[in-house]
């Protein structure tokens, strides 16, 4: 903070002392910061528009997975790209509940996707809960994927 303070009065200093010279190449830089603002602010839209055309499916299914990991994850790629790296972190709620009943999520398994999963194809897995409060069945909770990150091909 103490550079940034110290970078910020240096400037002004420059541009009272040295307007004629400060304030184009001034203009320049705000330009060229701008220019890299904005294409930072397109390519997460990308990111996000792709992300969306993903569905992914978290359903309590302890008869078709392993006991140690009752949670059922179908992802389709519904997008263009190929689909390269997912995270996510599932949230827990009680039907027409918006309290997330995972404890904490410091504690969460990791949840990733397929390294590698191309347009149009599916993906199933199992996978670990993650900690419900007390007093919870996970049968009769709901379960969904919450703050997806993810890359796609170029």
């Amino acid at each position: 903070m103490l550079i940034g303070a110290l970078l910020v009065a240096s400037w002004v200093i420059l541009v009272i002392r040295y307007p004629l010279r400060a304030v184009p190449i001034s203009l320049g830089a705000l330009l060229g910061l701008g220019v890299v603002a904005a294409w930072v602010i397109w390519q997460e839209q990308r990111e996000e528009h792709l992300l969306a055309q993903l569905e992914l499916r978290l359903t309590y299914e302890p008869a078709s997975c392993p006991a140690a990991q009752p949670l059922r994850i179908t992802l389709d790629n519904h997008s263009q790209r190929p689909l390269r790296t997912l995270s996510w972190e599932v949230g827990a709620y009680a039907p027409g509940s918006g309290l997330n009943l995972v404890t904490s999520n410091y504690d969460a398994p990791q949840y990733r996707g397929p390294g590698d999963l191309q347009p149009g194809q599916r993906w199933q897995s199992c996978a670990p809960l993650p900690p419900l409060r007390p007093g919870y069945r996970s049968s009769s909770l709901e379960f969904r994927a919450e703050r997806l990150q993810g890359h796609f091909e170029e």
